[in-house]
């Protein structure tokens, strides 16, 4: 192939990794000034004193940040981050602690959407356009975050 082919596949191959580059990194920044700011402390502390069970807390964090901010990586870091220090305050068995980590990945899935780089990956790849996208890949990714939560919270009845 003579250079301008080459480049002329380059750049329409790697056009759709530009916006998923873009759009994963600022959701970084924004994990990030959640801790740098001490938010992610103070609600992390507020956590502690929460009724809802710590699989549901966790799910429920994990999806706020997904569905706000976008990235399922920076959702499932941030959940984390927030959910780490308060853990030993609830006297999680090992198993219990497994699914809460099953949760934060569960929660992170729901409502994929615009500012998600795996939105942008399936729907330029696939040749779709925004509304098939949201059409089929953020009701799958919706169906999947509800079933990992159920799941998770039935396997916790099987566990002390």
């Amino acid at each position: 192939m003579d250079k301008q082919k080459v480049l002329d596949l380059s750049t329409k191959a790697l056009g759709p990794a530009g916006i998923i580059i873009l759009i994963t990194g600022a959701g970084g920044v924004l994990k990030q000034v959640l801790i740098d700011s001490g938010i992610g402390h103070k609600m992390a502390e507020s956590m502690v004193y929460s009724p809802l069970p710590p699989i549901m807390l966790a799910w429920m964090i994990s999806a706020a940040v997904r569905v706000t901010q976008g990235s399922a990586t920076v959702a499932m870091i941030t959940a984390a981050s927030l959910i780490a220090p308060i853990i030993s305050e609830f006297g999680l068995s090992e198993p219990h602690r497994a699914l809460v980590v099953l949760a934060i990945a569960s929660g992170a899935t729901l409502l994929s959407h615009v500012n998600d780089s795996g939105f942008w990956l399936v729907g330029k790849y696939l040749g779709m356009n925004e509304k098939q996208t949201l059409q089929s890949w953020t009701v799958m990714e919706s169906i999947i975050a509800l079933c990992g939560l159920a799941f998770t919270l039935l396997a916790s009845l099987f566990f002390k």
